[in-house]
């Protein structure tokens, strides 16, 4: 067995998740932890490119790195730099999954750049977004469709914010999130693919937060986010940043991509308020996002 094969099979007993590159950026390896992160099988990717309605690399904005020419292994097959990102990867069940991606440059013996390699991990938010629902689920709190929390969960984090809001000072918001047009979606591709955008979105917005804000599903397409410790320009900020996601998440259907889009509404809890009515404020704001034409956010002014 050759030196080459012995490196690729130790390669495929690590945690973390490793992607080979020739010069014109094909995969010509993907390890096991690739596969573990991304879902994709080293079949399915070996030979491909990345930019190929696979992966598809974004930043927090939503802006494909690809197309915007900020690709880091790209960067490093022109100069031969070592590039790290925090970026978002498409997984194979359509949603965004947050990584800390390092790439490296391989070289030949005359020191020219052949092909690259990049390291991928999962970071820290997804982790404790995991850590998160393996505690829900041992108290029922969880929404087995999304494995997000469900609405009684909100209804409890609410309450504990609240609480602090009225104790300490503590400001938080929330965002009444919508999945537009979700009818004809069941209605178009059926109720089973209904579920599955629900969980693409879900995912998304869970992997795109804090780790200390929350979001859970409110019922049917609805969601709703707890954002502590804000201003109503760090709302306008990440309700931004969610909207932007979600619209870059996409389901392969048929010989085509499904992408979904959200409507977002925010409001900022005020001393006095109630659940009700705060959530009312949101879903106004909500409900405005629909009328305007959807597949935008739009959060309360502050009084």
């Amino acid at each position: 067995m050759n030196d080459t094969h012995d490196g690729r099979e130790i390669l495929d007993y690590l945690f973390e998740g490793i992607a080979i590159f020739d010069r014109e950026k094909r995969i010509t390896y993907w390890n096991k932890g690739a596969q573990r992160i991304t879902g994709y099988t080293a079949d399915e990717m070996r030979g491909k490119r990345c930019c190929e309605d696979l992966l598809m690399h974004v930043n927090e904005h939503g802006i494909k790195l690809c197309e915007a020419s900020r690709c880091p292994a790209m960067r490093t097959l022109n100069d031969g730099s070592v590039e790290e990102e925090h970026v978002y990867l498409h997984h194979k069940e359509g949603h965004l999954i947050p990584v800390s991606a390092r790439v490296l440059p391989i070289r030949d013996s005359g020191g020219a750049v052949t092909g690259a390699v990049e390291v991928f991990n999962d970071n820290s938010l997804q982790v404790s977004a995991r850590q998160k629902i393996e505690e829900l689920q041992k108290i029922a709190l969880i929404d087995s469709l999304t494995e997000m929390g469900n609405r009684r969960y909100a209804e409890i984090t609410l309450r504990a914010r609240f609480d602090e809001l009225n104790r300490y000072g503590w400001r938080f918001g929330v965002l009444f999130i919508d999945v537009d047009h979700f009818k004809q979606v069941n209605d178009t591709y059926g109720h089973a693919f209904g579920d599955r955008v629900l969980r693409m979105v879900g995912r998304t917005l869970a992997n795109s937060l804090r780790s200390f804000d929350v979001i859970c599903r409110w019922g049917g397409e609805e969601f709703l986010g707890i954002i502590v410790n804000v201003n109503t320009r760090q709302m306008n900020t990440i309700a931004a940043r969610l909207r932007a996601l979600v619209e870059q998440a996409g389901i392969q259907q048929d010989d085509r991509m499904f992408h979904a889009t959200v409507s977002i509404g925010g409001a900022l809890a005020r001393p006095g308020d109630t659940m009700e009515a705060l959530i009312h404020r949101a879903d106004k704001q909500m409900y405005k996002c629909k009328l305007e034409g959807r597949n935008r956010f739009s959060i309360e002014p502050e009084v």
